[in-house]
């Protein structure tokens, strides 16, 4: 009930002067969904929580901003304009952020608590400052010079971060700086993860500090046998010629190696990967004693994970674990040692669904922690001394994120203990024992909240209500405020698939309106989920669109069964869904079947010209940015996990898994939009397609955007690309928006 009263409350006080929902203000400097807070922490004295904000007159530009737990009070920590008033960033800090999808960012995107709760780093545009928690006015400059994935120590005896392909410390007893890597350079890498590590395993650092600090276990990385692809970045005023090593499906990775230096003494050494050399090192850990040292290799087929053991003083290895899977085993960041004794937690798909169990050091299954038609997401913290463990899970609702305690001794495997309250989306930060954490939650009627609470879920304060009242960002737009409704409807198979629908504006059920079908489709990918609204969305069905998405068989946080589904033959189950929702929505009597119109991006992108090829009799046109039209265009990792093979291993599955073997089908109107100088889904996706197109004399349109990466991001553009989006869906369907 909470979200429906508060939502009325909002409504009653909204001002009498509403306005409607623009373009401009959804891109504009501050943002609606409130004073909005990212990257939560807990101090680890559990004194102060700290958190990014945007400043107020720029949502876009982060300050660190902390709240004390004991005065109760809130104050922004530091003003990243006055720290750096003019940010210029280096080419490789703009590649880690379109990795991280943070291109749109700027000020502070990231900052690290010292182990005694007492001390800040903060890294911004390539310089390095540490500052006093208690003086945050007093910022040191440590290191500059294209600073990137900067750490403090464990023990907090050090600050490291690679510099110029070389991984560097500082000892901050005696405030020298040391480089443990020199060799760096061209082609040789070192502590940092390499393009596919980033882009496809979640893996944003290269390096891995043991707890005691006597240790750093880093990649050490080789890229020469990775072609080059020569890409033109076409700028506004410019080409930049890129030589990019891009490793596309079927071609050699880099040569990765593990080593391990003592930051004290530069020594080095390095840990025996094994015979085969063609393989993806996932990451490392160390024990919590830093005795051992504990790396996940994967076969370059991706269907055998190996967790090996690393005597740190001998390097003498011992093989923990294997997972093996006929399709692909699946990655995570969950394994945890245990600081009372000689454990780890290790996360599991091998039952069909994410659980949790228990294995010593010997690599013996103690006990499963979690078990059940359910799954996990993630591990949020492990309380050893309470022998509790917390998670994320959508166990009640597939379209929720709850938080979950479980007994780490598995007494409650199947049955754990909600501990977040309301229908809707919980994030949680947990501080580092587990005492404290902090919630942001939403639903589709509540913008987000940031809560501090008790690991039983109760309130201990709020950081930011975040109110619907008459002050909110929201709050002139409330009263055309249109709900968003949830269903369910089954795939060939017999799967539930999940989707989402908003009506238009003034609805009438004797009318029939045009659709806007928003997909993704791709792995692991969920859109349909109970939590605060895309703005998009909202503004098409205020301009009289049924707005409609569905998450096919593939999509993320679900059972392997569901997953496995697309695996050898990308596009054809997720495009039967979706045709399967759009033969729903064309019976419903307020669709006008005639006018139904999709919108995607990248994998999207994909499926958008995969829906009007098998399609375009049902669906009238679509909008499709940044595409990948042919697989064996796209990186080795993603490619080959899901189409199973490579190019050259079966040409069949790649040429069934692309758009051109099915445009013959594609009839319907296009419009085509890609930024030319994307370095993740290669803008020749899209020339091989126009080039395509032209031969066979199909008419569509076409939009590039200069310099634009991937996400085609800047106010600017964005603005523009969603106007034009906009702009193609009415001039081809019409519209019913009200007067």
């Amino acid at each position: 009930m909470r979200p429906l009263l508060l939502l009325l409350a909002a409504l009653a006080a909204a001002p009498a002067s509403a306005e409607r929902l623009t373009l401009d203000r959804i891109h504009g400097e501050t943002s609606l969904a409130g004073p909005g807070v990212r990257n939560l922490r807990v101090s680890p004295d559990g004194e102060r929580v700290t958190f990014l904000r945007g400043s107020a007159d720029n949502q876009y530009q982060l300050d660190l901003w902390e709240y004390n737990t004991k005065s109760k009070a809130t104050r922004r920590l530091i003003d990243s304009k006055k720290l750096v008033p003019t940010e210029e960033l280096s080419l490789e800090e703009k590649a880690r952020r379109e990795r991280a999808r943070t291109a749109g960012l700027s000020g502070i995107l990231n900052y690290f608590w010292s182990p005694d709760g007492k001390q800040l780093l903060v890294p911004i545009a390539g310089n390095l400052y540490l500052l006093e928690a208690a003086k945050p006015d007093v910022a040191r400059k440590v290191a500059s010079g294209n600073v990137t994935d900067p750490k403090i120590s464990p023990r907090g005896r050090y600050v490291s971060f690679v510099r110029d392909q070389n991984l560097i410390v500082i000892d901050l007893k005696t405030g020298a700086e040391r480089a443990l890597t020199t060799d760096g350079k061209g082609t040789i890498h070192n502590g940092e993860a390499e393009f596919v590590a980033q882009e496809e395993m979640s893996q944003h650092t290269g390096y891995y500090w043991a707890p005691d600090d006597s240790a750093i276990a880093y990649r050490r990385y080789d890229e020469a046998p990775v072609p080059v692809a020569r890409r033109f970045e076409i700028f506004a005023d410019r080409t930049e010629v890129i030589d990019q090593h891009y490793p596309a499906a079927g071609d050699p990775n880099v040569l990765i190696d593990l080593m391990v230096v003592n930051p004290a003494t530069g020594e080095q050494r390095k840990v025996d990967l094994g015979a085969e050399k063609d393989i993806y090192l996932i990451r490392a850990d160390f024990s919590a004693d830093a005795k051992t040292l504990v790396y996940q290799r994967q076969s370059r087929d991706q269907k055998r994970l190996d967790l090996v053991a690393v005597d740190v003083a001998t390097l003498t290895q011992r093989p923990l674990l294997t997972e093996t899977s006929k399709t692909w085993v699946e990655i995570n960041n969950d394994l945890r040692f245990l600081k009372g004794r000689n454990a780890f937690i290790w996360a599991s798909e091998r039952t069909g669904r994410k659980h949790l169990y228990l294995y010593d050091l010997n690599g013996k299954l103690l006990h499963p922690i979690s078990r059940g038609e359910w799954g996990v997401d993630d591990i949020l913290a492990v309380d050893e001394g309470a022998n509790k463990v917390y998670i994320s899970s959508n166990r009640e609702a597939v379209i929720d994120k709850q938080t979950y305690v479980l007994a780490l001794d598995g007494s409650t495997a199947d049955k754990p203990n909600r501990i977040t309250k309301g229908d809707g989306w919980h994030e949680a930060s947990f501080a580092g024992n587990g005492k404290l954490f902090v919630e942001t939650y939403s639903s589709p009627s509540v913008p987000p909240q940031v809560s501090i609470r008790k690991p039983d879920g109760s309130m201990v304060e709020w950081l930011e209500k975040n109110e619907l009242n008459a002050n909110h960002p929201y709050a002139k737009y409330l009263p055309d405020h249109l709900p968003t409704e949830y269903g369910s409807m089954k795939a060939a198979d017999g799967q539930t698939l999940y989707y989402s629908i908003i009506k238009p504006a003034n609805f009438d059920a004797s009318k029939r309106y045009p659709v806007f079908l928003f997909t993704y489709g791709g792995p692991h990918s969920q859109r349909v989920t109970r939590a605060w609204g895309n703005y998009f969305d909202q503004y098409m069905a205020q301009q009289g669109f049924v707005v409609f998405r569905l998450d096919n068989r593939g999509s993320g946080r679900r059972e392997r069964q569901f997953t496995d589904t697309l695996y050898g033959n990308l596009g054809k189950h997720e495009v039967e869904d979706q045709v399967a929702g759009v033969d729903w929505l064309a019976k419903q009597s307020f669709v006008d079947p005639k006018r139904i119109g999709v919108f995607g991006w990248s994998y999207g992108g994909f499926m958008t010209l995969r829906l009007l090829a098998a399609a375009s009799d049902k669906i009238a046109m679509g909008v499709s940015v940044a595409p990948v039209t042919d697989w064996a265009l796209y990186d080795t990792h993603y490619t080959e996990r899901y189409v199973g093979a490579t190019p050259k291993s079966n040409p069949a599955a790649y040429e069934q898994s692309g758009v051109f073997a099915h445009l013959d089908g594609l009839k319907s109107p296009l419009l085509l939009i890609h930024g030319m100088a994307d370095d993740n889904v290669l803008f020749t996706n899209t020339t091989r397609l126009i080039d395509d197109l032209v031969k066979r004399n199909v008419q569509f349109e076409l939009m590039t955007y200069p310099g634009a990466k991937h996400g085609i991001s800047g106010r600017s553009s964005q603005r523009h690309v969603y106007g034009l989006i906009e702009s193609f869906f009415k001039k081809q369907l019409g519209g019913t928006e009200p007067k």
